[in-house]
């Protein structure tokens, strides 16, 4: 690439990874090379059986497999999975060996404190030209939103959760 851009993908609505795998998909078709790295998440999803098939994406998941719903629920191995989880991706981002690198619900680990706003300013402000840096996760910070390229926010207007449904093989796991 010429030149790599700053995206963000926030908002309460299904999508946000969603959006994120879908450059993944159209970047592989062009030999793109890929770093996708996953905070505060830890099951199987369809998603990652499919990636791995992908010779030039390299994924990393970083998390005990539940989700975290209140900051005093965080534990001290949440606490070293996600600086572990910070540290690979700043590598992999300044490494300048990946056309495009992916911090997917990086600002899920900001809420619960496992990641700080300077942290991730960081990654922003040292990306290299050519690297399109996309960041994921519901509540993007205003400060991290006014250093980035592209801003999407996936609105949920509706949504079968709130009737009792979880989340579906296939669909949204």
């Amino acid at each position: 690439m010429e030149r790599g851009y700053v995206q963000i993908y926030t908002g309460n609505g299904k999508g946000k990874t969603t959006a994120a795998l879908g450059i993944i998909t159209r970047a592989v078709g062009n030999n793109f090379k890929i770093f996708f790295c996953q905070f505060l998440k830890g099951t199987d999803y369809g998603e990652i059986k499919t990636i791995a098939n992908f010779p030039t994406v390299k994924h990393e998941r970083y998390g005990r497999g539940t989700f975290i719903r209140k900051k005093e629920f965080v534990t001290d191995e949440d606490i070293k999975l996600m600086k572990e989880g910070y540290e690979s991706l700043k590598n992999a981002l300044l490494s300048k060996n990946y056309d495009i690198v992916i911090a997917d619900e990086i600002f899920g680990a900001l809420k619960y404190d496992l990641i700080s706003l300077d942290e991730i300013k960081l990654l922003i402000k040292n990306k290299p030209e050519q690297t399109e840096l996309i960041l994921t996760g519901r509540n993007a910070p205003e400060e991290i939103i006014e250093l980035a390229d592209l801003v999407t926010e996936m609105k949920e207007i509706k949504h079968y959760f709130k009737q009792g449904v979880f989340a579906r093989k296939g669909i949204e796991k």
